[in-house]
């Protein structure tokens, strides 16, 4: 078993435990962690508390967890779109609403449950629950992904990654029209003191650049390419809602009150060498709902 301990700031205080706990470990689903509370491997101050249970300043948080040896990730036969594939790793398109990863307590549906049952073997290096896995886009951005099959493919695009070698562009559809031609956003990124479910701008954060062009300029909108030069978790999302265009559809960091499903984000072009040094660039239009609100808009710029 593997021991966890917080104590809680007054800035943590009156949040629901199970909340509190999820936000501290966002690879373990609310889900998982109710189902441990009646197994008595999550303590407050030593005593059993409701999932419900509202936390105060002072308090301390024991929590017992499963090594994750035990876990097993199942293969499923899902849809993918595969665009290329070798001996050491494989490019899809992912849909939107699909995870990339599964997480403790949530086994099911993801991409690598489907690249386990399309593929014998994945790289190792990110453990049980993320083999493979170099990058990541979020559940509701669609695009492009390269995944490891190989260790020796795993180390080479990390360093990539590392070196910001790696091309990475995004389209966005966001709101407002956007003055400039083109512009960059160099502010860090780390976790918000205010909302820990969220990434905010923060002075103690780590550096985070984003640069952008305009594609297309519509009544109240803007169609842009993100380029990115860093990746960090929400790093386009956050960006673009800082400089007041947040992206269509982001009930986290835009509007709160529209209708659809999710931020009309795409991962459109992904360039990188393969460990034979092979320089390989996948360029995939948008889709879905973020096709038919571009249908949508030209169709209004008509009239």
């Amino acid at each position: 078993m593997e021991d966890l301990q917080f104590l809680i700031t007054p800035e943590e205080e009156n949040q629901r435990l199970d909340v509190y706990l999820s936000q501290k470990l966002p690879d373990l689903s609310r889900s998982y962690l109710q189902k441990l509370i009646p197994q008595e491997l999550i303590l407050v101050d030593g005593k059993v508390r409701k999932a419900s249970y509202r936390l105060k300043a002072g308090e301390m948080v024991m929590l017992e967890l499963p090594p994750l040896t035990e876990i097993e990730v199942i293969p499923q036969d899902l849809p993918l779109d595969i665009l290329y594939e070798d001996e050491d790793l494989i490019v899809v398109n992912k849909a939107k609403g699909m995870v990339v990863h599964p997480a403790q307590g949530n086994y099911h549906g993801t991409l690598v449950n489907a690249l386990l049952y399309h593929v014998k073997d994945l790289s190792g290096i990110n453990g049980v629950l993320r083999p493979g896995i170099v990058h990541r886009i979020d559940k509701d951005t669609t695009g492009i992904l390269v995944v490891a099959k190989s260790d020796r493919a795993h180390a080479c695009l990390s360093a990539q990654l590392k070196d910001h070698s790696m091309k990475r562009e995004y389209y966005a559809l966001v709101h407002g029209r956007v003055k400039s031609d083109q512009g960059t956003i160099d502010a860090p990124l780390g976790r918000s003191k205010k909302d820990r479910l969220k990434m905010a701008i923060t002075e103690d954060g780590k550096r985070a650049v984003t640069h952008y062009e305009v594609l297309k300029r519509y009544e109240g909108y803007t169609l842009i390419k993100a380029i990115l030069e860093t990746g960090r978790t929400h790093q386009i999302r956050v960006h673009l809602a800082s400089i007041h265009h947040p992206l269509v559809g982001d009930f986290v960091y835009g509007l709160k009150k529209e209708n659809g499903d999710g931020q009309l984000l795409h991962a459109a072009t992904l360039g990188f060498e393969t460990p034979q040094g092979k320089r390989l660039e996948f360029h995939t239009p948008v889709q879905g709902q973020f096709r038919q609100a571009l249908i949508r808009l030209h169709r209004m710029e008509r009239k």
